[in-house]
């Protein structure tokens, strides 16, 4: 009997604080309008003291716990993706595991910028696919604040925090992540790099002083690069899951900028209307930014069973990837379950969970 990964929970989480365009004008040499032309981006959110990617990621999962009417202990494996760790070690997958209580899982990260959540996602699948597991929580998450040089006016207006995050159930029904597609440039790993802080450039004086610490990016390279590979990725990806293009029913790409994503549009020869846009609110927010935008997608009811979306991505190293993703019937998929089990709240009290918008909010 084949097996399947479908998605069954999803989530996502914000900082509260907001930095506008208009924030920025006072602190470098740009204006609200020269922003939005270039970039389609209107305000992003910024972690705030005490906040950090395990902590965005961890209440992300939640949700999609919630969401996916799962407790942790349930699960058998976390895979966090991110560029921006709270520590070289331990992985970031291991501090969201221990927060929530996911003791019977293991844990790992994995990164490749923004392409990590896709990259992952097309990992924990496998997993699934294979018959090794049964539920594996996805998570991808970034306070890319932390790394932006505020002085930098041709990367400072682009970056934004945030996470999201799916669960992912084996299922004997033709669903789920039916196809991926990854692909890699090491060649070019420096038209979007974070140099020093690695084994190669250890932190020193002189490195923060230079400010190798910082996001640096060739952008009209990597704008380039970017729609080629994720049109390419996207129209293969389709391709191997015998899907045509009228069958898509929403495209989730990676909120770069909105010129990324129309030329992408333009190239897959699909209408605008297919794809879902957040990038004005949040900016780019790395390997957060497909679940997150797949998250709110999903919160608003924009799907139905046996609808198709695909996702697509690219991001530094370089790497790029797309996954075509079948809507499952989650409420079949759920009872297929050997022992349901109802999520306690914070109370401690078990409830049926009510799958609403307000239940994955932000």
């Amino acid at each position: 009997m084949s097996r399947y990964a479908a998605i069954t929970g999803w989530g996502h989480c914000l900082p509260e604080r907001v930095v506008t365009n208009k924030d920025l004008e006072s602190r470098i040499n740009t204006s609200d309008e020269w922003i939005w032309k270039r970039t389609g981006i209107r305000e992003r959110r910024i972690a705030g003291p005490g906040e950090t990617t395990s902590s965005l990621c961890t209440a992300a999962a939640r949700r999609a716990l919630t969401c996916a009417n799962l407790p942790a202990a349930k699960l058998d494996l976390v895979i966090c993706a991110t560029t921006t760790p709270d520590h070289l070690l331990p992985n970031t997958a291991c501090v969201v595991q221990q927060r929530l209580g996911a003791s019977q899982a293991g844990a790992f990260d994995v990164n490749a910028a923004c392409t990590g959540f896709v990259y992952a996602l097309a990992v924990g699948a496998q997993f699934l696919r294979a018959g090794t597991l049964e539920r594996v929580l996805v998570v991808g998450g970034e306070t890319l604040s932390r790394f932006t040089n505020w002085d930098d006016r041709g990367t400072c207006i682009l970056f934004g925090d945030g996470a999201g995050a799916v669960v992912l159930e084996a299922t004997d029904r033709e669903c789920g992540v039916l196809s991926t597609v990854l692909g890699s440039r090491g060649d070019l790993e420096h038209l979007l790099a974070i140099e020093a802080g690695g084994s190669a450039k250890p932190p020193t004086p002189e490195t923060l002083a230079r400010g190798e610490h910082f996001i640096t990016m060739r952008g009209t390279d990597i704008f380039k690069l970017a729609v080629r590979a994720m049109s390419r990725a996207a129209s293969e990806a389709l391709a191997k899951a015998g899907v045509r293009l009228p069958e898509v029913r929403a495209v989730i790409a990676h909120q770069a900028n909105v010129r990324i994503l129309r030329s992408t549009q333009e190239a897959l020869d699909l209408p605008w209307e297919k794809f879902f846009i957040n990038v004005d609110r949040y900016g780019n927010t790395g390997a957060g930014s497909v679940p997150l935008a797949l998250s709110e997608f999903l919160a608003a009811g924009g799907v139905s069973p046996g609808e198709n979306l695909l996702l697509a991505s690219f991001g530094g190293g370089l790497t790029w990837a797309a996954s075509v993703v079948r809507w499952a019937d989650v409420d079949a998929v759920v009872a297929q379950r050997e022992v349901p089990s109802l999520p306690l709240a914070p109370d401690g009290i078990e409830r049926p969970f009510d799958r609403t918008p307000t239940a994955l909010a932000g």
